[in-house]
This record gives structure tokens, sequence and C-alpha cells, in this order.
């Protein structure tokens, strides 16, 4: 493998995530949810910042933008949508690709939790960053886009190999887990989540995930599936998608 991922927590609920190209050293953020945490992680390492990768413009992702890059010089890419809030060196959509080094990452467009939500995924390491579109057992919430569009970008991620290592943004997953046995009672999810439960007790991160994984557990992506549980049956495989996305939205298990 030539892509090293380190991952630590910050703010209340995020992950941070910095990616070094194993041969060239070359290293970027994944986004910037806390410049502080980050510039302590690169010194935890002793590594330098080339980039910051941006997958979409919320003060979560791209907040700390201008003082990670006023501290380390790094080349900001992202969506256009970030500059609402941070300017950009390179503004990226989805069918380009950006280098990191020797690792070339896909960018892919994921538009629903905001309009131009993108991942990154490097298909040689297989590893994707996948900021607020999936989530270990979730998805985003619809802020800007619709059930459809959100959905064409949940399929597209789940196009990827399933061996695909999913790096998503927040700890949300024993939520995720509780909500999702409420709506499927696949045996497959239920011993996933009294994982996921045991593991969250024991403090440990249940962030990167698989694609696989998530195509067998995760109830959006298995929304055609369960149709008819949410009253949708025979219905565009979006719209069943978006009666358990706002069945997510009002859940308060």
């Amino acid at each position: 493998m030539s892509l090293t991922v380190r991952q630590f927590p910050c703010l209340a609920d995020n992950y941070g995530f910095l990616a070094r190209d194993d041969a060239t050293g070359k290293t970027a953020c994944i986004d910037t949810p806390d410049a502080g945490a980050i510039l302590a992680e690169l010194d935890k390492a002793g590594w330098g910042l080339d980039f910051i990768f941006n997958t979409h413009w919320h003060p979560d992702h791209a907040g700390g933008n201008g003082a990670v890059k006023a501290a380390t010089g790094a080349f900001v890419v992202g969506p256009a949508e970030v500059t609402k809030i941070a300017p950009l060196d390179r503004t990226v959509s989805g069918g380009e690709a950006v280098e990191l080094g020797d690792t070339r990452f896909e960018v892919i467009e994921t538009g629903g939790h905001t309009l131009g939500h993108i991942a990154y995924f490097d298909r040689q390491d297989r590893v994707a960053f996948v900021g607020d579109t999936l989530f270990a057992l979730g998805c985003g919430r619809l802020f800007e886009g619709t059930a459809q569009q959100m959905w064409t970008s949940l399929s597209r991620l789940a196009a990827l190999p399933d061996d695909t290592e999913v790096y998503c943004a927040h700890e949300y997953t024993a939520a995720n887990a509780r909500f999702a046995l409420s709506v499927d009672d696949d045996p497959a999810l239920r011993r996933r989540a009294e994982e996921i439960f045991a593991a969250r007790e024991r403090g440990e991160a249940t962030v990167p995930t698989h694609i696989g994984v998530e195509k067998a557990t995760n109830p959006f992506l298995r929304a055609p599936l369960l149709a008819a549980r949410v009253g949708k049956a025979g219905a565009p495989d979006f719209e069943a998608f978006g009666a358990i996305r706002a069945a997510k939205d009002s859940f308060r298990g």
C-alpha cells in the first residue's frame, strides 16, 4: 500500500484525516474541521502538509482552511461551494483527478448533503474519503439536495469495489445502528449493531468502514430491499431511500 492514513478525533464527533503518499512523502489533510488538532497531529507525525482536500463547504469541514494554510502553506483543493467560506487554490468537480505525489485520487460527485459535495477515491489503494455523504450505517442529511440526487451519489459510492476502505467524517455509528434496527431486521445488521455498541462502550472508533459492509447492512444503501417496510413498494428506488431518510430525521430512539 502506498498511502498511509492517520485518523484522529476532533470537535464533538468529527474525525480528521491525514493522508501521506509513502513514495514521495507528500501529505494532505482531508477537510479542516479543527486547525489546532490538525497541526498537532502533523507535529506528532513529524510530517509537513502539502494539500488540503475539501469535500464540501460546511464550517466543520472547511472552517480551518485559513489557519491551516497560514501555518503550512498547503495548496487548497475543493468544490466551488467551499468559496462560500474560504478561498480555493484549485476548484475540482466530479470526473477530475488530483495527485498527491504518486497517489491519484479520483473526484466523485456526491451531492445531496450539500449541492457540490465531492468524495476522493484512491483506486490503487482502495481508499475513499467521503465527507458527510456516506456514514457507517448512515448517510448525510439532505440539507441542500434532493433524495434523488443523494441516492444517485450513494449509488456511485456503492459501485466502488467492496474492499474499499471508507473514511467518513463523523462518529455517528451507534446512533445510526439504533435507527437501522428500527427499519431493518436483517441478522447481519443485528450482529453488526451488537459489535458497534460493544466497540463504543470500549471507546473504540467505528471508522473506517468498507463498501461491502455498508452494502450488506446500511439501510440507506439497502433502500430497494426495504421499500415495502417504508410504504414504497413498487416506487422508484430513490423514493424508498427518501422515505428512510425522512424516518431517520424524525427518529428519537
